[in-house]
């Protein structure tokens, strides 16, 4: 069938810049697909991610790593070096689903072993959706150290996008803070608890301004002018654009505690993909974003091209104590350097949830996606919880504070090992008594790294929780991230779910998705097919969060797996078992 007779027939009847969004992916013919290769070493470095000289964790030299590009059904390798002198490192592929090669999940603890100092593990996977997608650090909290980048798959070759753009731009977000990543470890894990506090500065592609600022004019506290020659670590990227040309921006944060808002100054923004996944076209002039989570929107170069305008990023979800981040839009062809005579976008107030949540009910699965199935096999409510383990300050789920084991799961559970970890699996509820709405009656907890054992294939229903914390009236954003599979968004409610709300559930067009919201006193209702065998972490991505306990770890169809690697599982049980049997 001709392209051209294919979209008319197939067109949404949404238009956007005049565009017509297709509803369907766009059949061709097969592609060859390519191994792409990267041979990195991860190394810590002096750097100023904000003006402020401190120790990155970069790759090859540089921070951000590099930016992978490949396409869809190819297979990425990448022969990971560990030059860290005293610590172990893994790294995680976020939002890459690793069917078939779960030991390349990059987590610690889980699907492999830390790669020890001066020593290579090879990472090998399919790429098979195309998406925006990143990577990062999944040991200790190396991901607040810097390990990350981004990771980019285009669409495979003679297939299209559902949409047409001219140009193409990437964002990576992230928070920065000037105490290092293991006195922040110490603080999380000290009593009297010490709280790491907000970040310094936000970093738009690794560069943000600490103590002065691009709009010194409009500052509130006053900062003084940021002066750049251009080659400083710290300066920002401009964005470069034609007149009335239309762009894709690339937006994934990978920040470790802040939740974010984006603008562009005076331009509209059609959101157009959401982790991986299209959705239905829609119109905004600001987004919020949060940790783990990743989108493309379309804009308009349409505004007076004489001027460069500002692209703004601040903090949501938290009382702010970091400034906007902010770099320019620059019209060519006027200098980059030429500042912008407009006030940078506001960000909405930290505690407008009214605002978060109505973008994010927007956000619904473009026409012609996968829907979910209608029932579901198994119901697991996981209520999210600040709680107390002899005087330390934890979270837990279920009451339950994740603590991972010496041995990886995917290797304990396919060789059978006994007492790697807990046999009994963590509760599917919580008792229904529990009050969400105030602190915890009983604030004590425990440790486990007990796991649910998933029916292959099964499908599952997972309602995430929120409660109050242990202060009065404190109840935080949590985003939660699912390592191995996408997950459809089902709905999201206020104070404590019941069986009435599944009424509310959308089984129509909800949003597939790997990373998702719970809004303070609220739940989040989600629905995945366990259908890819392996060992998976699903937490808050949330960085000092997940060091204090929040997630749990789903287990599925691991013996049907074949020929894992044993560089993946040389510690623990799997390791001596290894060595045994050399003898």
């Amino acid at each position: 069938m001709a392209l051209a007779s294919l979209a008319a027939r197939s067109c949404v009847l949404v238009i956007v810049f005049g565009l017509c969004f297709l509803s369907i992916s766009i059949e061709a013919k097969r592609s060859s697909t390519k191994v792409v290769n990267f041979k990195w070493e991860v190394e810590y470095m002096h750097w100023s991610p904000d003006c402020n000289e401190g120790v990155v964790m970069g790759i090859n030299g540089q921070f951000p790593g590099p930016t992978i590009r490949a396409r869809a059904g190819d297979t990425v390798v990448v022969e990971l070096t560990n030059k860290l002198p005293t610590e172990g490192v893994v790294i995680h592929w976020h939002g890459i689903r690793q069917m078939g090669t779960p030991w390349a999940d990059g987590t610690a603890a889980i699907s492999q072993c830390a790669i020890n100092p001066g020593e290579t593990f090879i990472y090998k996977f399919i790429v098979d959706k195309a998406g925006t997608y990143f990577y990062h650090g999944h040991y200790g909290m190396q991901r607040s150290a810097g390990l990350y980048g981004s990771l980019i798959v285009d669409v495979a070759e003679y297939k299209k996008e559902p949409f047409h753009y001219d140009g193409e731009f990437n964002l990576l977000l992230s928070d920065w803070w000037h105490k290092n990543a293991h006195e922040q470890e110490l603080d999380l894990s000290s009593k009297p608890f010490r709280w790491i506090g907000e970040p310094q500065s936000l970093l738009l592609n690794g560069r943000g301004q600490y103590n002065c600022s691009l709009a010194a004019q409009f500052s509130n506290p006053p900062l003084s002018q940021c002066k750049f020659t251009g080659t400083e670590q710290c300066a920002p990227q401009t964005m470069t654009v034609q007149p009335n040309k239309i762009y894709r921006l690339r937006i994934a944060s990978t920040t470790a505690l802040a939740s974010l808002n984006l603008a562009i100054g005076g331009h509209k923004m059609v959101v157009v993909e959401a982790d991986g996944n299209y959705v239905e076209p829609f119109s905004v002039y600001d987004m919020d974003i949060y940790s783990g989570e990743s989108y493309s929107i379309l804009f308009k170069a349409d505004q007076n091209p004489s001027q460069n305008y500002w692209i703004s990023v601040g903090v949501r979800g938290r009382k702010p104590n970091t400034p906007q981040a902010l770099t320019i839009l620059n019209y060519s062809p006027t200098l980059s350097t030429k500042l912008p005579t407009s006030r940078p976008p506001t960000t909405p107030l930290w505690n407008d949830y009214y605002h978060s949540k109505s973008f994010t009910n927007r956000i619904k699965a473009l026409r012609g996606s996968p829907k979910p199935p209608t029932t579901y096999n198994r119901r697991i409510m996981l209520l999210n919880t600040q709680n107390r383990i002899d005087g330390f300050t934890k979270w837990a789920i279920n009451n339950i504070s994740l603590s991972l084991p010496v041995t990886p799961y995917l290797g304990s559970i396919k060789y059978n090992l006994k007492n790697a970890f807990a046999n009994s699996q963590p509760p599917d509820s919580f008792s229904p008594s529990y009050d969400v709405m105030r602190p915890p009656v009983n604030p004590n907890t425990t440790h486990g790294d007990g796991i649910y054992m998933l029916k292959f294939n099964s499908t599952i229903d997972v309602i995430l929780q929120n409660a109050n914390a242990l202060a009065d009236n404190v109840s935080e954003i949590h985003p939660w991230h699912l390592h191995g599979h996408d997950f459809w968004v089902l709905g999201y409610g206020e104070e404590k779910f019941t069986d009435k709300d599944v009424v509310k559930f959308n089984l129509k067009n909800p949003p597939l998705r790997n990373s998702v919201v719970i809004f303070p006193y609220g739940w989040t209702a989600l629905r995945f097919v366990a259908d890819n065998p392996g060992a998976w972490a699903f937490h808050c991505h949330i960085e000092p969060h997940l060091h204090m306990g929040m997630g749990v770890v789903f287990a599925e169809g691991i013996y049907r797996l074949k020929n894992i690697p044993k560089e993946a599982l040389t510690c623990g049980l799997t390791g001596k078992m290894f060595m045994d049997r050399k003898h």
